[in-house]
Protein backbone atom coordinates (compact mmCIF):
# COMPACT_ATOMS: atom_id res chain seq x y z
CA UNK A 1 0.00 0.00 0.00
CA UNK A 2 1.01 3.00 -0.73
CA UNK A 3 0.54 6.42 1.18
CA UNK A 4 0.38 9.22 -0.79
CA UNK A 5 1.81 13.25 0.82
CA UNK A 6 -0.70 15.65 1.79
CA UNK A 7 2.03 18.46 0.86
CA UNK A 8 2.33 19.82 -2.47
CA UNK A 9 5.47 19.82 -3.99
CA UNK A 10 7.49 22.60 -3.13
CA UNK A 11 11.74 23.14 -4.19
CA UNK A 12 12.22 25.01 -0.55
CA UNK A 13 11.90 21.66 1.22
CA UNK A 14 14.71 19.64 -0.73
CA UNK A 15 16.53 23.14 -1.57
CA UNK A 16 20.03 21.64 -0.59
CA UNK A 17 19.78 18.74 -2.67
CA UNK A 18 18.30 20.91 -5.97
CA UNK A 19 21.27 23.48 -5.34
CA UNK A 20 23.62 19.91 -5.31
CA UNK A 21 22.07 19.05 -8.61
CA UNK A 22 23.05 22.07 -10.10
CA UNK A 23 27.06 21.99 -8.61
CA UNK A 24 26.99 18.43 -9.98
CA UNK A 25 25.66 19.62 -13.52
CA UNK A 26 28.58 22.50 -13.36
CA UNK A 27 31.03 19.53 -12.38
CA UNK A 28 29.88 17.30 -15.73
CA UNK A 29 30.10 21.03 -17.52
CA UNK A 30 33.77 21.84 -15.87
CA UNK A 31 35.11 18.48 -16.39
CA UNK A 32 33.80 17.95 -20.37
CA UNK A 33 35.83 21.57 -21.28
CA UNK A 34 38.80 20.34 -19.63
CA UNK A 35 38.92 17.21 -20.94
CA UNK A 36 38.93 18.52 -24.47
CA UNK A 37 41.44 21.29 -23.83
CA UNK A 38 43.47 18.86 -21.91
CA UNK A 39 43.33 16.83 -25.27
CA UNK A 40 42.75 19.24 -28.22
CA UNK A 41 44.63 22.02 -29.22
CA UNK A 42 43.06 25.48 -29.78
CA UNK A 43 40.76 25.28 -32.97
CA UNK A 44 41.86 21.28 -33.45
CA UNK A 45 39.16 18.88 -34.41
CA UNK A 46 38.27 14.96 -34.11
CA UNK A 47 36.27 13.66 -36.59
CA UNK A 48 33.29 11.70 -34.64
CA UNK A 49 30.92 10.87 -37.44
CA UNK A 50 30.32 12.50 -40.85
CA UNK A 51 28.33 15.07 -39.15
CA UNK A 52 30.11 15.66 -36.07
CA UNK A 53 33.03 16.63 -34.84
CA UNK A 54 34.77 17.36 -30.88
CA UNK A 55 36.70 20.74 -31.78
CA UNK A 56 38.77 23.00 -28.85
CA UNK A 57 37.18 26.03 -29.56
CA UNK A 58 37.05 29.41 -27.67
CA UNK A 59 34.09 31.51 -27.55
CA UNK A 60 33.67 35.58 -25.91
CA UNK A 61 29.83 35.86 -26.94
CA UNK A 62 27.40 34.34 -25.84
CA UNK A 63 25.60 31.06 -26.83
CA UNK A 64 26.35 29.55 -30.29
CA UNK A 65 28.86 32.65 -30.63
CA UNK A 66 26.35 35.38 -29.85
CA UNK A 67 28.04 38.76 -29.95
CA UNK A 68 31.59 36.74 -30.15
CA UNK A 69 33.54 39.71 -32.02
CA UNK A 70 31.96 42.43 -30.05
CA UNK A 71 34.64 44.04 -28.76
CA UNK A 72 35.43 42.80 -24.68
CA UNK A 73 32.58 44.08 -23.17
CA UNK A 74 30.69 40.83 -23.82
CA UNK A 75 32.51 38.71 -21.53
CA UNK A 76 32.19 41.01 -18.59
CA UNK A 77 28.06 41.60 -19.27
CA UNK A 78 27.36 37.38 -19.77
CA UNK A 79 29.52 36.99 -16.52
CA UNK A 80 27.04 39.50 -14.40
CA UNK A 81 24.12 38.37 -16.18
CA UNK A 82 25.06 34.62 -15.86
CA UNK A 83 25.54 35.39 -11.86
CA UNK A 84 22.36 37.43 -11.77
CA UNK A 85 20.27 34.92 -13.15
CA UNK A 86 20.98 32.02 -11.71
CA UNK A 87 20.94 34.05 -8.12
CA UNK A 88 17.23 35.13 -9.12
CA UNK A 89 16.66 31.21 -9.53
CA UNK A 90 18.65 30.14 -6.75
CA UNK A 91 16.39 32.56 -4.72
CA UNK A 92 13.41 31.18 -6.52
CA UNK A 93 14.14 28.10 -5.61
CA UNK A 94 14.74 28.52 -2.02
CA UNK A 95 11.29 30.74 -1.96
CA UNK A 96 9.78 27.57 -3.18
CA UNK A 97 8.43 26.76 -6.76
CA UNK A 98 5.50 24.51 -6.71
CA UNK A 99 5.98 22.37 -10.46
CA UNK A 100 8.64 19.37 -10.44
CA UNK A 101 9.67 20.08 -14.23
CA UNK A 102 9.71 24.00 -13.20
CA UNK A 103 12.28 22.99 -10.46
CA UNK A 104 14.27 21.03 -12.91
CA UNK A 105 14.61 23.68 -15.19
CA UNK A 106 16.15 26.15 -12.69
CA UNK A 107 18.49 23.72 -11.95
CA UNK A 108 19.71 23.20 -15.58
CA UNK A 109 19.73 26.65 -16.18
CA UNK A 110 21.69 27.48 -12.92
CA UNK A 111 23.95 24.51 -13.82
CA UNK A 112 24.82 25.54 -17.37
CA UNK A 113 24.75 29.70 -16.42
CA UNK A 114 27.74 28.67 -13.44
CA UNK A 115 29.42 26.48 -15.87
CA UNK A 116 30.22 29.47 -18.42
CA UNK A 117 30.37 32.07 -15.71
CA UNK A 118 33.50 29.91 -14.33
CA UNK A 119 35.13 29.64 -17.84
CA UNK A 120 34.94 33.70 -18.19
CA UNK A 121 36.11 34.42 -15.18
CA UNK A 122 39.02 31.30 -15.26
CA UNK A 123 40.14 31.89 -19.29
CA UNK A 124 38.02 34.87 -20.39
CA UNK A 125 35.68 32.96 -22.55
CA UNK A 126 34.43 29.80 -22.69
CA UNK A 127 35.27 26.49 -23.81
CA UNK A 128 33.31 25.31 -26.83
CA UNK A 129 33.55 21.31 -28.00
CA UNK A 130 30.57 20.04 -29.62
CA UNK A 131 30.48 20.77 -33.54
CA UNK A 132 27.50 19.44 -35.37
CA UNK A 133 27.82 19.73 -39.76
CA UNK A 134 26.48 19.02 -42.48
CA UNK A 135 27.93 19.68 -46.39
CA UNK A 136 30.51 22.44 -45.15
CA UNK A 137 27.70 24.18 -43.15
CA UNK A 138 28.78 23.96 -39.30
CA UNK A 139 26.33 25.36 -36.19
CA UNK A 140 28.53 27.29 -34.03
CA UNK A 141 30.35 24.97 -31.56
CA UNK A 142 28.61 25.00 -28.17
CA UNK A 143 28.70 22.98 -24.84
CA UNK A 144 27.50 21.20 -22.32
CA UNK A 145 26.57 23.96 -20.41
CA UNK A 146 24.71 25.56 -23.34
CA UNK A 147 23.10 22.39 -23.83
CA UNK A 148 21.54 22.14 -20.15
CA UNK A 149 20.27 26.24 -20.72
CA UNK A 150 18.47 25.32 -23.62
CA UNK A 151 17.07 22.06 -22.10
CA UNK A 152 16.14 24.43 -18.84
CA UNK A 153 14.70 27.00 -20.97
CA UNK A 154 12.62 24.38 -22.96
CA UNK A 155 11.46 22.75 -19.56
CA UNK A 156 10.23 26.61 -18.73
CA UNK A 157 8.46 26.99 -21.89
CA UNK A 158 7.00 23.42 -21.76
CA UNK A 159 5.88 24.08 -18.07
CA UNK A 160 4.12 27.82 -19.40
CA UNK A 161 2.17 25.95 -22.18
CA UNK A 162 0.97 23.30 -19.98
CA UNK A 163 -0.21 25.60 -17.68
CA UNK A 164 -1.76 27.95 -20.18
CA UNK A 165 -3.32 25.09 -21.82
CA UNK A 166 -5.00 23.86 -18.27
CA UNK A 167 -6.01 27.66 -17.33
CA UNK A 168 -8.08 27.99 -21.35
CA UNK A 169 -9.96 24.49 -20.32
CA UNK A 170 -10.90 25.22 -17.45
CA UNK A 171 -12.52 28.46 -18.99
CA UNK A 172 -13.64 26.56 -21.66
CA UNK A 173 -15.51 24.19 -19.12
CA UNK A 174 -17.54 26.79 -17.89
Amino acid sequence: MQIESTHAFSSSHLFWRWLLLSVVLVIIDQVSKLSVASVLSLHDYIEVTPFFNLVHALNSGAAFSFLAHAGGWQRHFFTVLGMLVSMFLICLLWRGVRSRLETLAYVCIVGGALGNVIDRLRIGAVIDFLDFHWQGWHWPAFNSADCFIVIGVGMMVFTALMSHGSKNDGLRQS
